[in-house]
């Protein structure tokens, strides 16, 4: 091998080294994701445009079949951060456990029915037949439930419920399974496209209660360890889900680019699904924990010890902001 191609080769393996160790240095945000789920939207979003490099990470991805499997995997240490809700982040904390919550959503569902059901109210569900997305501690249903509670109407006890998986709830309600369905955002959009109504949204039963439906729900959960050891990390992560959504938000074509992960059937569902992100991106400011703690107490009185642990008051520290 001639001198020239000898120094070209090792300057080769120099470079490759220096690159490697770059690599290696760069820090790294693993997140486990519900395989389907939209927050894939916003995590491509993330690392398509490069915006975990632009605040110096690497974003991973991790695919988890259940909301469980990812809680055990942030438990175990295998991942950084999970999306869940701060009422279950709430209730970790209250139990010892150091999970912090930055915002992602304040997308709720709502109760859904077909135009030609003759539902045009509450009292007009008793006796009737409700599809419910997840399971009795909904918290939507659990709302649902207080918002009717109001005019004496008790939903629970006059209506039968059929709990099941939101993509069962859907089919059931489209094909007239059940007469009214309570169902995530992105399955609302779905079922709207497909010529359903929204009898009562979460977020206006929200605020006839007294609460905030600004108060994000859904949020990236991160221990609180990684916070106070790596907080540029954990608020340049903060910063790329920020970028993501005014990017999402702003430009049609970062929504175009997700269209095959959307599964949308229609146009009208793939705009219903745009339009339903959109609206819930949460304001850019600190969460309101005086709204969060009253939240809690409600959740406290209608789900019980079952759904936010022993103690009903707002743990310190739940939410961070940046």
């Amino acid at each position: 091998m001639g001198k020239f191609w000898s120094n070209a080769l090792a300057a080769l393996a120099i470079g490759a080294f220096f690159a490697g160790a770059a690599r290696a240095e760069t820090p790294v945000i693993k997140i486990a994701a519900l395989e389907g789920g939209t927050v894939n939207w916003e995590l491509d979003t993330i690392r398509h445009y490069g915006l975990d490099a632009a605040e110096g990470f690497t974003l991973e991805v991790t695919p988890v079949a259940g909301k469980s499997g990812s809680s055990v995997a942030l438990e175990a240490g295998a991942v950084d951060a999970i999306v869940n809700d701060w009422v279950w982040v709430a209730r970790m904390r209250a139990q010892g456990q150091d999970y912090r919550f930055i915002p992602y959503s304040k997308s709720v569902g709502g109760l859904m029915v077909r135009p030609e059901a003759g539902i045009s109210g509450l009292a007009d569900l008793k006796g009737k037949k409700i599809g419910i997305a997840g399971g009795p501690l909904d918290k939507s249903w659990l709302i649902l439930r207080a918002y009717a509670a109001r005019d004496g109407f008790d939903l629970a006890a006059e209506t039968e419920q059929v709990f099941g998986a939101p993509p069962l709830i859907m089919q059931a309600a489209l094909s007239g399974e059940v007469d009214a369905a309570i169902n995530f955002w992105h399955f609302m959009a779905k079922m709207e496209a497909a010529g359903m109504q929204t009898l009562l949204p979460v977020a206006e039963a929200s605020q006839a209660l007294g609460l905030d439906p600004e108060t994000p729900l859904l949020g990236y959960v991160l221990p609180g360890k990684l916070v106070e050891e790596n907080p540029d990390l954990v608020a340049g992560f903060a910063r790329a889900s920020r970028a993501a959504k005014e990017m999402l938000a702003n430009d049609p074509a970062a929504f175009e680019r997700l269209r095959p992960m959307m599964n949308a059937k229609s146009e009208a569902q793939f705009e219903a699904l745009k339009a339903g992100y959109v609206a819930g991106i949460p304001a850019a400011t600190p969460v309101d924990e005086a709204a969060a703690a009253k939240m809690l107490a409600l959740m406290a009185e209608l789900g019980g010890a079952d759904l936010v642990g022993a103690d009903p008051t707002l743990p310190s520290g739940t939410f961070l902001s940046f």
